[in-house]
């Protein structure tokens, strides 16, 4: 399976976060490839299996998160979805609010079916995402 790792990182939290995944992602027999959006082609997300998205949880400590700008700048140059298969991901501190929500919600208005949603706190990936990526069985 190719996977689509792309990610916005303010601190570099997000950034460790998304390589983790990538990593689980390969010890699992993926390929996968692992980019920040202002490296990433909106292009080649069409070429992918599985399109994971993240970013971090902007807002004033427990109040107002959102999504970072960057991924959903990222996700709004993105073209059509449908059939694609995808996850969103955060990093946060304190709180993420509705911030997975408002990214699942904007790739599936582009047609994508959304997978999961993980939130970290800090840069290593959760159980729950281990258990989503070793249910990903290769040429599905």
């Amino acid at each position: 399976m190719k996977i689509e790792i792309v990610y916005d990182s303010s601190t570099g939290t997000t950034r460790q976060a998304a390589q983790a995944m990538g990593n689980i992602f390969t010890g699992k027999g993926h390929r996968c490839r692992v980019q920040s959006v202002s490296e990433a082609n909106p292009g080649d997300m069409r070429e992918a299996d599985l399109i994971c998205i993240g970013g971090w949880v902007q807002g004033l400590f427990i109040v107002m998160q959102h999504p970072s700008g960057g991924a959903m700048y990222f996700i709004d140059r993105l073209g059509d979805l449908s059939g694609k298969e995808a996850i969103v991901f955060c990093t946060y501190k304190i709180a993420t609010g509705p911030t997975l929500s408002k990214m699942a919600r904007a790739l599936q208005e582009k047609g994508a079916k959304v997978l999961g949603q993980f939130k970290y706190r800090g840069p290593v990936p959760n159980s729950a995402f281990e258990s989503f990526a070793t249910s990903m069985t290769i040429g599905e």
